[in-house]
């Protein structure tokens, strides 16, 4: 099985680390939002559904969770905390010996990530044994049976690798001009969503190897809800529309923008849930689309912030196609674009984009 190769190869797309302006530790609470509307539904459904048989009773015996795609916090921290604040809840529920119990939690990402600003920043009063982990999550990370509770937040839009079909010349897909795709771009549409379907397999067959029998799975999956727009969509080819401008100034030139291209692939909540069912490793015990969870009223977007948080994502890949300075002044004229369309910041059909998933292994 593909899924048991431990070395092969992905590409790499790190979060700006350190704690500085433009870090992702700064310009990431939009998945910190995520973490605390889902956080009660997490508790209630590890209470409800997690099955101490399988799960160490004895003092020889250790509880371990995985964090894949973590980055370098300090969201991975408040998710880890409510995972084993749970756990331990489900253990005085059933009158187990909880003192007994010791936790070891996994930090996963690339080996590229800022595992360094990771570790240091760890709380001092935390109550596991802690590692970091590098290698991709779209492939084996741990042995067999040995993690009870994998969790992955706002990761798997990420792609193991920009589909080969829209930089291929040759390919109907070649998508030339654009830096991403609109629902008008059908065979590049296509191909990404090729792509994100073998990953998403890939990730699946995986995970359902390394988890314990019985063991739980906590996804929040960016992905859009029915009769919503895609915002993720819409921001990216705004960026794309900057590179263009610039291309057409000769500030860079057409052809390292024609060979530029996102890797992330933003699904519908449909295509999950549909895929998960196809690979029939999983059953789905709860899944909650993140805008019935949230007061849209209270949460406001402004072009600065979003700017920010994208930035803190995407810096680190664009500056392996272009020059700093370049880079500098896309997210420069990409705020402004934004804030130059408020009626795309206001849009009442743009919804939160995610689904929280909670599955258990077959």
């Amino acid at each position: 099985m593909e899924s048991q190769k431990v070395s092969k190869s992905y590409q790499a797309f790190p979060m700006n680390g350190g704690d500085g302006q433009q870090s992702y530790a700064r310009n990431s609470m939009y998945q910190r939002r995520g973490t605390d509307i889902t956080k009660n539904i997490i508790r209630e459904t590890i209470l409800e559904k997690l099955d101490l048989e399988t799960l160490p009773q004895n003092s020889s015996d250790t509880f371990r969770i995985a964090d894949l795609g973590c980055s370098v916090g300090p969201n991975t921290f408040f998710t880890v905390q409510n995972i084993i604040d749970s756990v331990d809840l489900k253990y005085q529920s059933q009158e187990y010996n909880k003192d007994s119990v010791e936790f070891q939690v996994f930090f996963n990402d690339h080996a590229g990530n800022d595992f360094n600003t990771l570790l240091k920043s760890l709380p001092e009063d935390k109550q596991y044994f802690a590692a970091a982990v590098p290698g991709s999550f779209h492939g084996r990370l741990f042995p067999e049976s040995s993690i009870h509770v994998f969790n992955s937040s706002y990761t798997l839009h990420w792609l193991s690798k920009v589909p080969k079909e829209i930089v291929d010349k040759n390919s109907r897909a070649y998508n030339k001009g654009k830096i991403y795709f609109t629902s008008e771009d059908e065979e590049v549409a296509e191909a990404y969503s090729a792509q994100f379907e073998r990953d998403l397999e890939s990730f699946l067959n995986s995970r359902v190897l390394e988890l314990v029998p019985g063991g739980i799975m906590i996804l929040i999956i960016l992905c859009v809800p029915p009769n919503s727009l895609n915002r993720f969509e819409a921001s990216v080819n705004i960026i794309g529309d900057v590179l263009v401008e610039m291309a057409k100034k000769g500030l860079i030139s057409e052809e390292l923008v024609d060979s530029f291209n996102i890797p992330i692939y933003v699904p519908t909540s449909e295509e999950v849930k549909k895929l998960i069912k196809e690979n029939g490793n999983f059953k789905i015990e709860k899944s909650e689309l993140l805008f019935r969870l949230i007061d849209n009223d209270t949460y406001q977007i402004d072009a600065h912030s979003s700017s920010m948080h994208l930035r803190a994502a995407f810096e680190g890949f664009f500056k392996e196609n272009f020059e700093q300075d370049t880079v500098d002044n896309v997210f420069v004229q990409f705020e402004k674009k934004l804030a130059s369309e408020s009626n795309f910041l206001a849009d009442p059909s743009s919804k939160e984009l995610g689904e929280l998933f909670i599955m258990k292994r077959k």
